[in-house]
This record gives structure tokens, sequence and C-alpha cells, in this order.
């Protein structure tokens, strides 16, 4: 009888043992569930709980970058318009530097003085003087009409020979040069009169006006 009651004594014990063990394995569990539950919460949800202040300052964070993105593009237009017109204004001076003939060697010129007994100051004769070209074909005939090419080509020539921007030339006369028949003869000015000419040209075929002389005037008449 003893020996039963130790047996059955036992039995107990290891059943409760066993049955603390269970509930202890169960609460170590559920311990480490909630502290995976927590650690993810923490970990990997904290960037959605920004707070209100965080998010307006990455807004106007956001706001600023684009803005100086914005700032920077325009900038960059500007300045690409700017040297697009600068590169235009060089194009154009250059056609115009190759359409108009290179200045004539002054030291080849012919200068005699005048008498005083006339208008002219003094006369200017230059072998270097060149034809300023022309964009005219075939036979040619002298055109004095101001909208004519024939008129703008001979301006040209008066500009070349007297040194006188076209800007700043008053034209008095272009006609034609009676004492010899074919050529042009003007009288000029500039627009405050201080420098006074009479011009000679001829025509030379296929390239264009030629000055042949110069008369410095001592006043328009």
């Amino acid at each position: 009888m003893s020996n039963d009651f130790q047996s059955g004594s036992r039995s107990t014990y290891r059943a409760k043992r066993k049955k603390t063990n269970l509930i202890l394995n169960s609460l170590i569990a559920i311990v480490l569930a909630l502290i995976f539950f927590v650690a993810y919460t923490i970990f990997l949800s904290g960037d959605d709980k920004t707070s209100p202040k965080e998010e307006q300052t990455k807004t106007e964070a956001n706001k600023a970058s684009e803005k100086e993105d914005k700032n920077t593009e325009d900038k960059t237009a500007v300045e690409d318009k700017e040297k697009d017109t600068d590169s235009e204004e060089s194009a154009d001076e250059e056609s115009e530097e190759a359409s108009a003939p290179e200045q004539a060697d002054e030291s080849q010129a012919i200068i005699t003085e005048g008498d005083g007994s006339s208008n002219v100051a003094r006369t200017i004769e230059n072998p270097a003087w060149k034809p300023v070209g022309t964009v005219q074909t075939g036979e040619h005939t002298p055109v004095y009409d101001s909208s004519s090419v024939d008129w703008q080509e001979m301006l040209k020539a008066i500009s070349y020979a007297t040194g006188l921007e076209q800007s700043n030339m008053t034209v008095y006369w272009l006609g034609r040069d009676k004492t010899t028949g074919t050529g042009s003869f003007s009288t000029v000015a500039s627009k405050d009169k201080t420098q006074k000419y009479n011009v000679y040209l001829e025509w030379v075929d296929g390239e264009g006006w030629k000055p042949v002389k110069v008369e410095e005037l001592s006043a328009i008449q």
C-alpha cells in the first residue's frame, strides 16, 4: 500500500509540473509575440506617423527646391537667349563686313589742294579704290531711283570713298555725270555738314560702282 501511495504522488507531481511548464512556455511565446509586435510598430511603422510639423517642414523644403530649380531654368533660358542674340548680331556684322569692300590704301591717294578760286578745297584720286560689288547682272543702265538696287549700290560706293556712314549721310544730288556721260556724280554731306563732298563714280561690268574722284568742298552750294 505504501508503494501505491508513492507512485500516485509521483504521477500527480509530474502532471502538475508538466502543466506548469506548458503554462510557462505559453506565457513566453505570448511575451515574444508582444515584443515582436511592438518592435514592428516602432521601427517599421514609424515613417507613417511623422508629426505635422515635420510634414510642413518637408513640404516647405520641397517648394523651396522647386522654386530654386525653376529660377535656375529661367536664368538658363535667359542666358541661352542672350547667347543666341549675340550670335545673330555677330553673324550680321560678319555678313556686312564680308559684303563691304576693304578700306582703300590711303597712302596711294593723289591729293590736289584747291587754289581758293572755287568751292573745292582739295581733290582726292586713289588708284587703290575698287568696285564695291553688285548683285545686278546683264547689260547695265544707271537707275537714279532711291528705291532701286542701283541707287543703294551707288550709296555704298560713296560711303566707301568718303568714309561717311550711310546713316550719317545727306544726299543733295545723285545723277548722271555729264562730264563722262556714263558715270555718276553726287554731292553729299554729313548730318552736321562738317564734311562735304562731290563724288564721281564709274560702272565696272560685273563688279559694280567704283569711285574715281572725290572733291572735298568748302560749302554746299
